[in-house]
């Protein structure tokens, strides 16, 4: 007996598979019968309900989405990226525009939880405005003041790993939340949405914590002007038109500025030269990654374009893991990728009846029967 055939509306087919940036040849790819997805998206065929399912998991949208009469009236994601052009977007692959979705549903819950309103007594992006003609180093200690960190509370912590959680707290304090994953796609080391009240920065975990705190001020900076960003090792295809340029060469001179203040780098300096050494020496005092001290440097006029490119090749990307994730236990991982901050949120609008159970696992993206176990490790880690 032939499986049934699903009545499923091609458009929403279509509109779910661009959704993710999936061309027809590449989920074919995917699987032998998506092959025929070219045919269900122009109604010469239908797929069976396995099928649909396959595909649903793979295009991260609920089956019941298929049978709409039309697509999902949702505003195009792309349309933050203020600062990247239709065809650099496009460069973007289906993994990363999935945590983007990923992002902004997390985006909606922040302000679900809250009432609509940010719970920080100030907020950074809001709260604090500059123009692009500003000195970059006025700014940077603009945006260390705000945050209230100084370079004291910096040079003291004795890891990276003690600074990322360092920075991501007074980030949270200053009104944005920052969320983490394992991209599992090279290249990717973070982005940013922007939003008035609530904008958060999504950082790849697979990443070294020093190259995932600089990625943390490149997105940062991004917010501050207003605009979602993304933060790639290697350049776009598409050259960003002048204008854009301009800001995308602010944010990576503001966030190596806000790191490394002039001041104290100078005074090192001065009794060093400036080469991959003082590099790798500064990055461990500063917590930051030596490719952005170089970077520093670079902008300061102390190294060339060439020598800069080579330290760069010795040191590669800071990848630890392609695959990422904090590894071993689960709870641990699903914490730290949501953040503490915003855990302890849901579970307490839990506790105060303003959700049910359902409700609370959605908002933590995991399914009803681990929150219990999920609560244990939050109070472990919390203590």
């Amino acid at each position: 007996m032939a499986a049934e055939r699903m009545p499923i509306t091609p458009e929403v087919l279509t509109w779910a598979r661009e959704r993710l940036g999936y061309s027809l040849e590449a989920l074919a790819q995917k699987r032998p019968e998506f092959k025929r997805v070219a045919e269900w998206e122009s109604g010469g065929s239908k797929p069976t309900y396995r099928q649909l399912e396959t595909l649903a998991k793979i295009l991260s949208v609920p089956v019941a989405v298929f049978f709409f009469p039309e697509p999902p009236d949702l505003p195009n994601i792309n349309e933050s990226f203020r600062t990247l052009s239709p065809d650099q977007f496009a460069e973007i692959p289906p993994r990363i525009r999935l945590l983007m979705h990923r992002a902004r549903a997390f985006q909606v819950g922040l302000a679900e939880l809250n009432d609509g309103r940010n719970p920080a007594r100030k907020i950074i992006t809001r709260d604090m405005s500059f123009s692009v003609d500003d000195p970059v180093s006025f700014t940077a200690r603009q945006v260390r003041g705000f945050l209230g960190v100084s370079l004291a509370d910096q040079i003291q912590w004795p890891d990276s790993g003690t600074a990322l959680k360092s920075w991501r707290t007074a980030f949270y304090d200053a009104g944005v939340t920052v969320f983490k994953d394992a991209f599992r796609a090279r290249g990717y080391a973070g982005f940013s949405l922007f939003d008035e009240e609530f904008p958060v920065i999504y950082l790849n975990n697979s990443n070294a914590k020093a190259k995932q705190i600089s990625t943390l001020f490149y997105e940062l900076a991004h917010l501050l002007f207003h605009t979602s960003g993304i933060d790639k090792d290697v350049p776009f295809r598409q050259p960003f038109p002048a204008d854009m340029h301009r800001i995308e060469t602010i944010c990576d001179c503001l966030a190596s500025a806000i790191l490394l203040p002039e001041e104290p780098l100078s005074r090192e300096i001065s009794t060093c030269p400036a080469d991959k050494t003082l590099a790798e020496n500064l990055a461990q005092k500063f917590s930051v990654s030596k490719v952005m001290v170089f970077r520093r440097f670079r902008y300061l006029g102390l190294v060339t374009d060439a020598a800069f490119d080579d330290a760069l090749h010795k040191w590669d990307s800071q990848i630890v893991n392609d695959k990422g994730g904090v590894g071993g236990n689960y709870y641990h991982t699903k914490i730290a990728y949501l953040g503490k901050e915003y855990t302890t949120l849901a579970f307490k609008r839990f506790y105060q009846d303003r959700i049910d159970e359902e409700e609370l696992a959605d908002y933590l993206a995991i399914k009803p029967k681990h929150l219990d176990k999920l609560e244990d490790t939050l109070h472990e880690v919390s203590r």
